[in-house]
């Protein structure tokens, strides 16, 4: 499942998301690459420790952690730190697996999704695309600043060349309670069914007791213990 999200990101939170980006510095993306990845990952990435870095970081999450679809499709148990990375004239980050797990000590997870969320206006900068591997076909996208993009950490995937300009992009990935993709796919189907039917049946009628109760049981059935 590969979804686009386009409103995770307002124009005011795209501003205030680029302030604080600012006043941060940059070290060389391929120092936080496991060993195969450092070979072919040539950007920039933020260092987030500062003050201003971890005010970023909290507000990321609450964004992410909290829309409706994420929370849909993703059955979200954790989130890792985001990561705040730039490519530049030159820079891509060629194909490549997420690690299974990211973080140490408390704070490592399970990487069942990765996310993308897009920062700069995409006639700023030439390149730069998103490219997911599937089965029999090859995904490239770049939506418009303050979309977010959702797909399987079990994909290859790359950033494809910036020719002109500055990529700016923030990273991270969920462990879900669901950890298989065809089951936590069931229950965003039915989710989404739940929504368009919302309007057309009352809370406590049958049809939606029964719909409620199907998916609440899915998720108790699928989540991992």
């Amino acid at each position: 499942m590969l979804l686009t999200i386009s409103d995770m990101l307002d124009e005011k939170g795209l501003l205030e998301t680029h302030a604080l980006i600012e006043t941060l510095r940059w070290r060389d993306g391929a120092e936080t690459a496991g060993s195969t990845a450092k070979h072919v990952k040539h950007n920039l990435q933020a260092d987030l420790s500062s003050r201003t870095g971890v005010k970023l970081c909290k507000q990321l999450l609450v964004t992410i952690s909290a829309h409706p679809v994420i929370r849909a499709a993703g059955q979200p148990r954790r989130f890792s730190e985001p990561v705040v990375s730039k490519t530049v004239e030159g820079g891509a980050y060629g194909l490549h697996i997420d690690n299974a797990h990211m973080g140490t000590g408390d704070s490592r997870i399970r990487t069942d999704l990765s996310y993308t969320l897009f920062l700069s206006d995409p006639q700023s900068y030439a390149g730069g695309e998103l490219v997911i591997e599937r089965a029999g076909e090859t995904l490239s996208v770049k939506p418009d600043a303050g979309s977010l993009v959702l797909y399987p950490s079990s994909s290859l995937h790359r950033v494809a060349e910036v020719t002109r300009g500055a990529r700016l992009a923030v990273v991270g990935w969920i462990e879900s309670t669901i950890p298989d993709a065809g089951e936590r796919e069931m229950v965003f189907d039915l989710e989404n069914l739940r929504a368009s039917l919302s309007p057309q049946l009352a809370p406590q009628s049958a049809e939606r007791l029964i719909l409620d109760k199907v998916i609440a049981n899915l998720i108790r059935k699928f989540s991992a213990a």
